[in-house]
C-alpha cells in the first residue's frame, strides 16, 4: 500500500491506496504545535477506526506546504512506518514544466493539482481549490504549468470579517435562502457565498479571454462542492485530486525506491 500526505495550512489529508485504487482517506487539522509522537497517535487512533495496518504501507509521498511541519511528518514516517518518505520538491519527477519566473516558489500542493488534471483530463485545465487559500492554477494544452491567481479563502473572509466589525457575528459558510438577506447572519452568508461565486467565475472567465482557449475546470478542496454547485464555469468536482496527484507522482519516481530503516516500530 501507498500512504499520500497532503499537509497543508489548516488540514492535513492523507490516504491510502492500493494500486490506482483509493481505499481510504482522512482529513484532520494541521497543527504545527503537534510533535511527530502526536501525529504518530492520531494516525494510530485513525488507522484502527478503519481497519489497517502500517505494515501493509510499503511507500509514503508527502507534499506540504508547511516547511515547519516538514521535518516532524518526516520523522513520524521513520519512526512509526520504517520508511524515509519521497517529499515532493526538488529532484522529484512531475512529468510536467513550470514556466514560472522562480519554479521554486510555486506550493507543492499546486504542482500536485496540476500533475492529477491533466494526466485525468490530457487537455488545457484550470484547478480551483478551495483551500486556505484559492487558487486557480492553468495547465496548459502541451501540460505545462502556466501560472495562476491567489486569492484569500473563504474563510479567512469570513473570520476577517468578523474580526474587524464589531457588531457582525462569526458565521457558517453555506448557501443562504435569498440573495437579499432579511437578517445579519443571512446577508453576511449572501456575501460571503455569492461573492466568492462572483470571484470565482470572474477569474476563469478572465484566464481563458487572456489564455485564448477553453480549458476544463476542475473545483478541488473543502469548500469545493458548495461553491462549485451555483457557479457557471466550473465543469467538475474532485475532491480527491490532490492525493491521486500524488500518487501519480510516486509512481513517475518509482526509480527511487523507498528507504524502509531497520528495527523501527510499527503502530
Amino acid at each position: 500500500m501507498l500512504l499520500v500526505i497532503d499537509m497543508g495550512n489548516t488540514n492535513t489529508v492523507l490516504g491510502v491506496y492500493a494500486g490506482e485504487k483509493l481505499l481510504h482517506h482522512w482529513r484532520v487539522w494541521t497543527d504545527q504545535e503537534k510533535t511527530s509522537d502526536e501525529y504518530g497517535v492520531l494516525l494510530r487512533n485513525l488507522y484502527d477506526q478503519s481497519h489497517f495496518s502500517s505494515r501493509e504501507v510499503k511507500a509514503i509521498i508527502v507534499a506540504s506546504v508547511v516547511p515547519p511541519l516538514t521535518p516532524t511528518i518526516v520523522e513520524l514516517c521513520e519512526r512509526y512506518f520504517g520508511l524515509t518518505p519521497m517529499v515532493v520538491g526538488p529532484g522529484i519527477k512531475t512529468g510536467i514544466s513550470i514556466k514560472m519566473d522562480n519554479p521554486k516558489e510555486v506550493g507543492a500542493d499546486r504542482i500536485v493539482n496540476a500533475v492529477a488534471a491533466y494526466a485525468k483530463h490530457r487537455r488545457a485545465c484550470i484547478i480551483v481549490d478551495f483551500g486556505t487559500a484559492t487558487t486557480f492554477d492553468y495547465v496548459s494544452a502541451k501540460g505545462d504549468y502556466m501560472g495562476g491567481v491567489i486569492a484569500p479563502g473563504v474563510n479567512i473572509s469570513a473570520e476577517a470579517l468578523f474580526r474587524q466589525a464589531s457588531k457582525l457575528p462569526r458565521i457558517e459558510i453555506a448557501k443562504p435562502p435569498s440573495v437579499v438577506g432579511k437578517n445579519t447572519v443571512s446577508a453576511m452568508q449572501s456575501g460571503i457565498f455569492y461573492g466568492y461565486v462572483a470571484l470565482v467565475d470572474g477569474i476563469i472567465q478572465r484566464i481563458r479571454k487572456e489564455v485564448r482557449h477553453d480549458p476544463t475546470v476542475i473545483a478541488t478542496g473543502g469548500l469545493a462542492r458548495a461553491i462549485a454547485s451555483e457557479s457557471s464555469e466550473i465543469h467538475g468536482i474532485d475532491e480527491n485530486l490532490t492525493l491521486e496527484g500524488l500518487r501519480i507522482i510516486y509512481e513517475r519516481n518509482l526509480s527511487q525506491d523507498p528507504v524502509r530503516l531497520p528495527g523501527t516500530e510499527h503502530t
